[in-house]
Parts: C-alpha cells; sequence; structure tokens
C-alpha cells in the first residue's frame, strides 16, 4: 500500500517505520525539515507542508491507499487545537477529497478518550455519550464529526481510534512524576486511569486501517483501568519508593474537566482481533523499571569501587 502518515512524532514515526518493514510505501508529512533525515533512515519518504496552509498541501502528490492522521498540537491552548486539529482536518479532508470521484483512501483518525466526559468511575465504550467538559476535547471531537461528515459527503472509508493516555519509550506522565516525588493522589485515588503503551496504538491503528469499518469508532485502551492508589501503590512496591501524598480535587482541577471512567477495548478486541502487546501496565513498565533496577546496581558498584 502506499501510505501517509500525517505526524510523524511519538506515534507516526514508529508507526510509518513499521509500515515500511511490512514493505508499504510510506509517506511522512512533517512541517519541516528538521525530521528529515530521521524519517530517512527507518524508510519514510518525507513530505513537507502545514496543514492548517490548504495552498501547501495542494502542491503535495495526494494519490495515496491509507491515510494516518495522527497530528499533535504539542500541548497547546484550545485555540491552538481548532488550527492543527480541526482546520487541519478540513484541509486534509479538501486536499485528499476535492470531490466523490477522487479515489479518497482509506482514513484512520487518531483521536482521544478526553472525548469521554464521565466522572463517576462508570465503564464507557464507543456508544456511551461523548460530552466532553473540557474545551481542547471538545474540538477533538469536533474534529472527529468533521471527518466523518466528509466521508459520508464524499463517498470516502474513515475510521476513528480513540486512543487513552499513550506511555513507552520516554514517556509516561505519572511514572515520571512518581519517579520525581512530584505525583500527588486526587483525593482517596480512586480515581481511574486509563492507559495504553504506545506500541499497541500502532498495533490498534494498524488493524484498522487492514480491518476498519469505515464510519465506525473503536476505543485504543489497555486491558484495565487502574484507579491512581493501586497503580501507585504497584510503582512504590516495584521501586521501593514512597506512596505519593494525597491532594484536594482543585477547583482548577475540576474546571479542566478531569474524568473519572474506564475505558472498553472489547470492540478493538472482538471486531478486528487486536491482541494486546502490553495488556496492562505492568507489563508495559517492567523495561524501564528494570533500567531502574539495572541503573541503580551500575551506581552502587561504581561508587564501591571509587571507595577502594
Amino acid at each position: 500500500m502506499r501510505v501517509l502518515i500525517v505526524g510523524t512524532g511519538y506515534v507516526g514515526l514508529p508507526l510509518g517505520a513499521e509500515l515500511a518493514r511490512q514493505g508499504h510505501e510510506v509517506f511522512g508529512l512533517r512541517r519541516n525539515r528538521a525530521a528529515e533525515g530521521e524519517l530517512n533512515a527507518v524508510g519514510i519518504k518525507p513530505l513537507f507542508a502545514d496543514i492548517t496552509r490548504a495552498d501547501e498541501l495542494a502542491r503535495l502528490p495526494r494519490e495515496f491507499d491509507w491515510v494516518v492522521n495522527c497530528a499533535a498540537s504539542g500541548g497547546g491552548d484550545a485555540e491552538e487545537y481548532r488550527q492543527i486539529y480541526l482546520e487541519g482536518m478540513r484541509n486534509l479532508i479538501e486536499w485528499l477529497a476535492p470531490n466523490r470521484q477522487a479515489g479518497v483512501p482509506r482514513f484512520v483518525y487518531t483521536s482521544s478518550t478526553s472525548v469521554y466526559g464521565q466522572n463517576d468511575g462508570s465503564i464507557v465504550n464507543e456508544q456511551s455519550p461523548a460530552e466532553p467538559a473540557m474545551e481542547t476535547a471538545r474540538v477533538l471531537l469536533e474534529a472527529e464529526k468533521v471527518l466523518l461528515e466528509g466521508a459520508r459527503d464524499r463517498n470516502f472509508p474513515a475510521m476513528i481510534l480513540r486512543v487513552a493516555g499513550i506511555y513507552g519509550p520516554e514517556r509516561g506522565h505519572w511514572f515520571k512524576q512518581f519517579l520525581k516525588g512530584e505525583a500527588r493522589l486526587n483525593g482517596s485515588g480512586e480515581r481511574f486511569l486509563n492507559m495504553i503503551h504506545r506500541d499497541d496504538v500502532i498495533g490498534g491503528v494498524i488493524a484498522v486501517l487492514e480491518r476498519g469499518r469505515p464510519g465506525d469508532i473503536y476505543n485504543a485502551v489497555d486491558d484495565e483501568p487502574v484507579s491512581q492508589r493501586d497503580f501507585f501503590s504497584w510503582l512504590a512496591a516495584a521501586t521501593s519508593l514512597p506512596m505519593p501524598a494525597g491532594a484536594p480535587t482543585t477547583p482548577e482541577a475540576r474546571k479542566r474537566g478531569v474524568t473519572n471512567k474506564r475505558v472498553s477495548n472489547r470492540k478493538l478486541k472482538a471486531d478486528l482481533g487486536y491482541s494486546f502487546k502490553f495488556p496492562t501496565f505492568r507489563e508495559g513498565y517492567a523495561e524501564p523499571i528494570r533500567k531502574l533496577e539495572n541503573g541503580g546496581k551500575e551506581a552502587s558498584r561504581t561508587r564501591a569501587a571509587g571507595n577502594l
């Protein structure tokens, strides 16, 4: 297949590398040339354009079999989200599907489970209401609607993968906070965390590209949503570091739309037959914890050698 990855960052770069390894012809779209060598090194052919600029996209080839939009804002505010996710989506659709006869590719958009605004610890699936309080999540939801409406109007197959909190090499917000001693329990720590390893995001995207049903939404999250308290208890036991202290839920946190839900991955597994490489956080964090242990042992040996 001739594949376009829009946004070759933390997920897009290894996704493109895996697709190239499988024998696909992969193109990676970036805003600037800073990562050109990095893309070439893993078998991705670089393309350069800003998806918020329709004129820049218009200069590029558009003959692709598969497209994955995993562009990221870099943690910006709601206005930046509108530019990258919403206007960027509109521009991609206009570029790739200018009319119903364009022969448009299968299109996968990596959205977020933050679009589920539930705050009662309930189990949510793809049929659950998506009514987020957080403005950035509302932008992501609007981008989903723009894609699905555009797909219906212009007759091309589009699917959405709602991705939970990603961790993996060099990433893991709660893990890093815990190691730095900066993590805090929200209240009694009963709030659920929904996570997924980067390798399983990549596997999930490929499963949807290959077998996803046009117009469908799939949740990408591991098998075990875990409460903050249970997650930190496991980390404390695994690392011999202390449990984080508790902290009250602040008005600022409530304003940001902090949620408490358990996101189900049943559809991804049952409908597409996806099998997780890291079914829970325990498997996913095993390697980073081994590295911590080995690093501690090496530091002890170095100190001992210096005392000889």
